[in-house]
């Protein structure tokens, strides 16, 4: 891993470690102080219980999705990235507080969900691109700096 990729994972890890849970409780005390604790409490408490109808709804309709693209025989790209998606979505709307709930519907909403696939795909796309993940090691080849063995295939006639 590059001096800088480790860079950015350090600063990514502090981000949801520290930062996001600071935030959650910067918020959760702002909510509190205006709609009072018990307020917050069964407002957090009704969040997840329309946060996890709404996983179920998008859930399963993503599933669908997928199987009909299967069936089909169709690449199931999009069908695949939503179902990441609503499962990252529904992730961040198990945890308590209202930022990552916040950032869950986002990701599980199907009106805001397509944005949400462009950035998924863009990122992704970039990763294959740059050559930065586990997929980039070296390989055998003229130019790539492995190692080439040189041989000969003998086929004995066994399937």
């Amino acid at each position: 891993m590059s001096p800088r990729r480790r860079r950015t994972t350090l600063w990514v890890l502090f981000a949801l470690f520290v930062v996001v849970p600071l935030a959650e409780i910067y918020v959760l005390i702002q909510v509190g102080q205006v709609i009072g604790a018990w307020w917050t409490v069964v407002l957090l408490v009704l969040d997840s219980l329309v946060g996890s109808w709404l996983i179920k709804r998008e859930g399963g309709r993503a599933w669908q999705a997928l199987r009909t693209a299967l069936q089909t025989g169709r690449m199931p790209a999009t069908e695949l990235a939503d179902g990441a998606l609503v499962l990252v979505g529904g992730t961040l709307m198990l945890s308590p507080g209202f930022v990552t709930d916040a950032f869950g519907i986002l990701l599980i909403l199907p009106v805001t969900r397509p944005l949400a696939r462009r950035l998924l795909a863009r990122l992704v796309t970039r990763r294959l691109l740059s050559g930065s993940g586990p997929w980039d090691a070296r390989r055998p080849g003229p130019g790539s700096g492995g190692s080439v063995v040189r041989g000969e295939v003998v086929d004995d006639g066994r399937p």
